[in-house]
């Protein structure tokens, strides 16, 4: 494993990202596309288990030592980052793929948290199934 304690913020969060979509991957999701911009947002992964599409936020966060090693360090908790404003912006980025692929299908919004620890680099995951 590898010291990732002095990586830069982006390259966390696209190593994050990459955990997520392999975490999904082992959960039995398709990943369909990732990074997927429009004019209303981005949406980080998206995947589909069975005839749902999941819009899935990924919020990542180097730490020292994972929550359930740690639980007075909150400092650090991803979800944080998952407020109204940015799940709205997922909501509408998400009705906009759904109508231009014309979708008919389920759809929801996932959050998926990720903890990063940077003396070796491994990872602690939390899947929140529909956020909004």
């Amino acid at each position: 494993m590898t010291d990732i304690s002095s990586y830069s913020t982006k390259a966390i969060g696209d190593l994050g990202e990459e955990t997520a979509a392999s975490y999904l991957k082992k959960q039995g999701f398709g990943i369909v596309e990732r990074n997927v911009v429009r004019k209303t947002g981005e949406v980080d992964i998206i995947a589909r288990k069975k005839e749902t599409l999941h819009f899935v936020e990924v919020k990542t966060r180097l730490c020292r030592e994972f929550p359930h090693e740690d639980d007075r360090d909150t400092a650090f908790d991803p979800s944080a980052n998952l407020h109204n404003a940015k799940i709205g912006k997922i909501a509408r980025t998400s009705e906009w793929y759904v109508a231009e692929k014309n979708w008919e299908g389920d759809w929801q919004i996932d959050g998926l948290l990720v903890w990063l620890r940077g003396r070796d680099g491994a990872a602690y995951v939390s899947y929140l199934p529909q956020i909004l």
